[in-house]
């Protein structure tokens, strides 16, 4: 019987076991109790290399994101590299796809590796619901090592979350479209995901707090791509709007260049406000105004944060972040 054995036993990495023998405090008292059990079952005796394992911190964090093409995806691993770098550790990088299997199958195996913790990057891995059995393959992860979530959130022990607020962030941006006098109110996403749903939600309620109704039909998905939503939109002639809030940037130029083609003027006629200020904000014309959901800001805190959690410092599970409007050229106030 060796370690091997007893990671498979008790289905987690070797290097949770070599943590458990160590008693590291990375590690859940659940997850310590379940391999201890395992190890007395088989009567197994930890070896110098068992111990060595962990005995020191392999300095390397795990992140992980559905999709390292998308704009907002790439800036946040470039932040997350940047302020890991500070403080002396590596990251290996994963790229999971947004099915849910897919998702599950990368987390695991990226737990075969030596890492001292993991960032999910993106509101996919929280699904629509926090608390949804869909996520229990990440409740399982933080039961070996400590899992930070950027815009995502899970309830769980060892799980730690770093969000926009975008429940007040969308609220913010159509009240003031509302306020310019847009009634027509255009909500456009991509997803149903955690961030998606807290950005429906700051819609609907400032169209309510401001007595217009909330329409089934003024709430569109498509695909995140420039050309998706423009001929979505283009197709639609059944919807009569006069503003367009969008949950990405790439969404809301899709809008624009549907506006364009339906000879619109830009802001006279509609108004566009897209979200992340990410570069395509500022590559359109005219330039889009976006909020900035404080993509740099959230993988400070993520690193911050974690550094404090692998001393066995105490850190808040749920970190919120104000995200503000930035005003372009797409809206008239």
């Amino acid at each position: 019987m060796n370690i091997y054995d007893i990671a498979e036993l008790a289905g987690v990495s070797i290097a949770t076991v070599s943590r458990v023998v160590n008693d590291s405090p990375m590690v859940s008292e659940k997850t310590k109790q379940r391999v201890r059990k395992v190890m007395e079952e088989n009567n197994y005796t930890p070896n110098v290399f068992a111990r060595g394992l962990g005995l020191n911190s392999m300095k390397t964090v795990g992140l992980m994101c559905p999709n390292v093409a998308d704009a907002y995806m790439a800036k946040a691993v470039a932040y997350l590299e940047q302020n890991l770098k500070e403080y002396g550790y590596d990251c290996i990088l994963y790229c999971s796809g947004y099915d849910a299997e897919e998702r599950q199958v990368a987390v695991n195996a990226i737990l075969q590796k030596r890492i001292d913790a993991l960032v999910l990057i993106g509101s996919s891995y929280a699904e629509d619901d926090e608390n949804s059995e869909k996520v229990e393959y990440i409740r399982e992860a933080a039961k070996q090592v400590p899992v930070f979530m950027m815009n995502g959130c899970i309830q769980g022990e060892n799980i730690y979350c770093a969000l926009c607020n975008d429940f007040q962030a969308a609220y913010m941006a159509v009240t003031e479209l509302i306020q310019s006098g847009r009634e027509e109110i255009l909500f456009l996403s991509d997803s149903h995901s955690y961030s998606a749903s807290q950005k429906l939600r700051g819609y609907t309620q400032a169209l309510k707090d401001a007595g217009l109704p909330v329409k089934d039909s003024m709430c569109v998905y498509v695909e995140n791509k420039i050309d998706k939503a423009r001929d979505l939109l283009l197709s639609r002639n059944d919807l009569m709007f006069d503003a367009v809030f969008a949950t990405e940037d790439g969404l809301a130029v899709g809008a624009l260049k549907y506006a364009k083609k339906r000879n619109l003027s830009v802001p006279r006629d509609i108004s566009i406000i897209g979200y992340n200020n990410s570069e395509l904000s500022v590559c359109c014309d005219p330039e889009l105004s976006t909020v900035d959901s404080r993509g740099e800001r959230l993988c400070k805190i993520i690193i911050d944060s974690m550094m404090l959690r692998l001393k066995n410092r105490k850190i808040r599970s749920k970190v919120y972040a104000n995200g503000f409007l930035i005003r372009r050229k797409t809206t008239d106030f």
